[in-house]
C-alpha cells in the first residue's frame, strides 16, 4: 500500500484528514530524515496495521537503514516511556522521584543525531498523551535549535497519521458490525 492509495482508503467524510495527509508528505521545514522517521514513528504509535504498512512502506527507503533502526527505536522507547512517566505524572506523590529502574540505553546513543530522535520521540509522546514526556522533548529538541515551526510540523504529522489510524479503525469496526447484523 503507498500513500496514496491510504489517503483513498478514507471515505469522504475525512476529506481534511487526506488532504492534510498529502500536504504534510512535502512538509518544507524538516529535513528528509526528520519527515520520513516522523511519518514512520506516527505510524508505530497509531498501533493501526494498514497506516504501519503504507507509511512504512512509503517513508521507510527514504532513511538509511541506521535511522529506520532509530525510529523504531524512538517507537518502542516512548511506547514504554510514555505510560510510566505519564502515571508518574498524573499520580504524583512519592512515583516521580523513585528511580524508573527501566533500560533507555537507546536514547544515550539511537543512531542518528539527538535532535533528531528527540524530535521523534516528541511525535510519539503526543500521539500517547503523554504531558511529561512532550515537555521534556520539546525542550531537548528546542535546546538543540530546532525551531517551534519544526516542532510544529512533527506533532501535526503525528496528529493527522493518528486521525487516518481512528478513521480507518472506526471504518472497520462499522463493516464488522453491519457483518454482524446481517448474519
Amino acid at each position: 500500500m503507498s500513500l496514496d492509495s491510504l489517503k483513498n482508503a478514507l471515505p469522504d467524510y475525512a476529506k481534511d484528514i487526506r488532504l492534510n495527509l498529502g500536504s504534510l508528505a512535502t512538509e518544507p521545514v524538516l529535513t528528509e530524515e526528520q519527515l520520513a522517521g516522523t511519518f514512520v514513528v506516527s505510524a508505530l504509535a497509531s498501533r493501526n496495521a494498514t497506516v504501519t504498512a503504507a507509511l512504512l512502506a512509503e517513508f521507510g527507503p527514504r532513511l538509511s537503514a541506521e535511522a529506520l533502526t532509530a525510529a523504531k527505536a524512538a517507537a518502542a522507547i516512548m511506547a514504554m516511556n510514555n505510560v510510566y512517566y505519564r502515571f508518574t505524572h498524573l499520580v504524583g506523590g512519592d512515583y516521580p522521584t523513585m528511580p524508573a529502574k527501566l533500560r533507555m540505553n537507546v536514547m544515550a546513543r539511537p543512531g542518528v543525531d539527538k535532535a533528531t530522535f528527540e524530535l521523534w520521540s516528541l511525535a510519539v509522546s503526543a500521539v500517547n498523551g503523554c504531558g511529561m514526556c512532550m515537555e521534556s522533548h520539546e525542550k531537548t529538541v528546542r535546546h538543540h535549535g530546532l525551531t517551534a515551526e519544526q516542532v510544529q510540523a512533527s506533532v501535526r504529522i503525528a496528529a493527522v497519521v493518528h486521525a487516518v489510524a481512528a478513521v480507518l479503525d472506526g471504518e472497520a469496526a462499522e463493516a464488522a458490525a453491519a457483518e454482524l447484523l446481517a448474519a
